[in-house]
Parts: C-alpha cells; sequence; structure tokens
C-alpha cells in the first residue's frame, strides 16, 4: 500500500470518514492522486471542530451592547464637505490607494453558470459588473493622473473563469499589470451527521470561507506585499454586486483620515424597525456588527440627544483599511458563522443527488469581524437611491431591475 494512502486512511479513521474512499478502487491513477492528496491537506479537526461547535448558540445580550457613532452625509455642512473631499483628493493623487474587490461568488442565484462578476447588466450596451467597476476605476485614473492597482479575489470555484472573462476582453482596457488575481482558500461542505460529503467519487465537495478570508488570503498569495512595494496605505474594499459603488470616493477617504482612524465602513439607514437585520454597534466595547434578533425591539427605537437613532445602521459591504489595519487582521483567526445550504453529493450508489432542500452546513468568516479588533471605525452613512443598488437574486428588493432602474437614473444613460 502506497504510504500517502496508508496516512490518508489513518485519518479518516481517525475522524470517522473512511466513506471518502469508499470509491477508491474504481479510480484512475491521476482520480487516485487527486483524492489521496486532498485528504492529507484538510484539517479534519478543525471543520470537525466548527461543526460541533456550531449547536451552540452564543446569544449576544442587550448588556453586552453600546452604539457606535457615524456620520450623515447627507447632514454635512458644505465647508466641512469640501474640506473631506479636497483631503481625500489630495491623497489619491499621491497613488497610495489600491481597490480589493471580493468576487469569490457564482451567479448560480442571476441564472448564469459562472462568476457572478460575469452577469450583465440590460443596459445599452450591456455591462458586466466587473465592467461597471471597472469604468469608475478608469475614470479616476483619467481625473488624478494615476493608476489605480485593481486586486480581485476569486474562489477556487470560480478563478479559472474570471481570469479568462478579462483576458477575451483585454482587461476591458485596464491594463493587465494593474489587475491582480488571488483565491480564496476553501472548507469542507459537511452533511447533518458530521460527514464530509463528495462532490464527484474522487473529490471532496468544498466551499469557499467567506469574505473574512481575504486577509489571510492577501498573506498568503502575497497581495500585502506587492501593495506596500507599491507604498500603498489605504485600500478599499467591497463586494462585485452593487452597481453604485463608488471605489474611488474622495469624500469617504477624507473623512476617513481626517478622523484619524484605521478602520472605516458605509451604511444605509434601517427602514424597517422590526427587521432582524444585523447593525453596527460596539459589542464589549469594540466597534462590530451585532445580530439582535434576541432584543430587536428594546434597541430599534431608541435614539441619542438629537433624535438620531441608535442602532439603524446596516453594512453595505464597503470599507476602508490601512495597509497596517490589514497586517494586523491577516495574522488573527476570524470566527466562522454556519450557513445551511443545498449541495450536489455523490450517494452511496455512486451516483449524483441533488437535494431537494439544504443538506450541508457550510463555515464561513465575514470580513465585519475584523472590526473587533480596532478601538473605533469610522461610519459614513449613504442614501441607498445613490450609493447603494446590488444584484442578489430576481427576487427580493436588490434585483436586476431595480439595479438597472438606479443605474440608469444615477449615470445619465
Amino acid at each position: 500500500m502506497d504510504s500517502s494512502l496508508r496516512k490518508a486512511k489513518n485519518i479518516l479513521v481517525k475522524y470517522n470518514q473512511e466513506h471518502l474512499l469508499q470509491f477508491y478502487n474504481s479510480l484512475n491513477d491521476s482520480e487516485k492522486n487527486i483524492l489521496v492528496n486532498q485528504i492529507l491537506n484538510i484539517d479534519f479537526e478543525k471543520i470537525l471542530d466548527l461543526y460541533n461547535n456550531s449547536k451552540i448558540y452564543n446569544k449576544c445580550s442587550i448588556g453586552m451592547i453600546s452604539p457606535l457613532k457615524h456620520i450623515n452625509k447627507s447632514k454635512i455642512s458644505k465647508d466641512d464637505y469640501n474640506k473631506y473631499v479636497t483631503i481625500g483628493e489630495n491623497f489619491i493623487q499621491k497613488s497610495r490607494f489600491a481597490v480589493v474587490t471580493m468576487a469569490g461568488g457564482q451567479g448560480t442565484r442571476l441564472g448564469i453558470k459562472g462568476p457572478k462578476g460575469t452577469f450583465e447588466l440590460d443596459i445599452l450596451p450591456k455591462k458586466s459588473l466587473f465592467e461597471i467597476i471597472c469604468d469608475k476605476l478608469k475614470n479616476a485614473n483619467l481625473k488624478y493622473n494615476i493608476s489605480i492597482p485593481w486586486y480581485i479575489m476569486t474562489s477556487t470555484q470560480n478563478h479559472e473563469k474570471t481570469v479568462n472573462f478579462f483576458e477575451e476582453r483585454n482587461y476591458f482596457d485596464y491594463g493587465k499589470n494593474n489587475v491582480i488575481f488571488f483565491k480564496q482558500s476553501n472548507l469542507p461542505l459537511i452533511d447533518l451527521d458530521g460527514k464530509l460529503i463528495l462532490a464527484e467519487p474522487y473529490l471532496i465537495n468544498e466551499g469557499s470561507n467567506g469574505n473574512g478570508d481575504v486577509f489571510k488570503a492577501m498573506k498568503n498569495n502575497n497581495i500585502i506585499s506587492d501593495m506596500k512595494s507599491k507604498d500603498i496605505e489605504l485600500v478599499f474594499f467591497s463586494g462585485v454586486d452593487n452597481v453604485l459603488l463608488k471605489p474611488v470616493d474622495p469624500l469617504f477617504i477624507g473623512l476617513t483620515l481626517y478622523n484619524n482612524k484605521e478602520i472605516a465602513a458605509k451604511t444605509i439607514f434601517k427602514e424597517n424597525a422590526n427587521s432582524k437585520d444585523w447593525v453596527f454597534a460596539r459589542k464589549n466595547n469594540k466597534p462590530g456588527i451585532i445580530n439582535c434578533s434576541d432584543f430587536v425591539e428594546e434597541i430599534t427605537e431608541l435614539k441619542d440627544e438629537n433624535g438620531d437613532y441608535l442602532y439603524r445602521e446596516l453594512n453595505i459591504l464597503e470599507h476602508l483599511f490601512t495597509i497596517k489595519a490589514i497586517e494586523k487582521v491577516s495574522n488573527v483567526e476570524l470566527p466562522y458563522h454556519l450557513a445551511f445550504r443545498k449541495n450536489p453529493f455523490v450517494n452511496y450508489e455512486g451516483m449524483k443527488q441533488v437535494p431537494e432542500s439544504p443538506n450541508t452546513y457550510k463555515f464561513e468568516t465575514f470580513i465585519f469581524d475584523a472590526f473587533n479588533y480596532f478601538d473605533d471605525i469610522q461610519l459614513l452613512r449613504v442614501d441607498d437611491e445613490e450609493e447603494f443598488s446590488p444584484i442578489k437574486s430576481f427576487n427580493g428588493k436588490y434585483n436586476p431591475e431595480r439595479a438597472k432602474i438606479m443605474y440608469k437614473k444615477c449615470y445619465n444613460v
């Protein structure tokens, strides 16, 4: 018996996962190598600990939280507005700013078989979500006579197709050297019985481990080192699906720099007072985003002395981090969150099976958990009619039709 196979078998016996080798004898040599190497590189201790800990509900109590201050963009005075913009523009012109787009997701809910960033908005001419972001970066480069480095985090599932998409479109004339791709890590999916599942007879089913992996992925792929070699001091992070995104916003940048904050986030107002959406707040005196579902009625109407709501700021996945802040959180372990998903699997007969209901746990880290490692955060509330129209699915508020309407309205197309 090959020593690698023997080692893999011992690991599976230790963690009660022997079923992963049930089709081994029917595989060709290449497939056998893929499966054995995957087994040897999985941290079974970690994934099973996450599974067992997922059964423990860590309730956040109202006594643990306190409000976070925010600045409402619509209430900034003209003088202050101009001051922040000037600071931001002066900084941008120094070429010490970079953009990271977290684009590891698939476009399944939008009806496409490929990266979500390749989804095209139905305007004339049609533009993909990637191209919409790229247009804004090109405009900033032209305005400030600079070249902003654009880093794109992909996943194992969509990396090759994402890179091919850019190559086929000549990187939207942004310049191949200005676009840097890097992959986030994966974790195995696990079923209700604590068993890892097979995507193919020779392949364990894994999923990307959330946007919170961006910092470690940047470290492991030498992105932080690359940024430092370019004298980057401030980085904007966002998802790929907001068609009203402002990746180079001198107001946001200037406000953050003026107040000497290491991290910052844009927010929108939580309109539905009774919704259980997570909100910005301090937890144990550290900034973050909290699950207020257990006490939403107690906090939703609370106001400060100026009549502003204390717990109504929603996250829209638009953040600024200094390079020092990025280095700091790249060396910590962010907590994992549990998601219950439908995932196809290979059954005990060796057949691919598509479940009718959620069948697996997926463990993800979220970028907002990094906030807890800092003493404060700059929050800027913006108007969702002007800056937030993501494309999530065909159902619900944030759909392609609304995005098209808002994009045409805001950009006069």
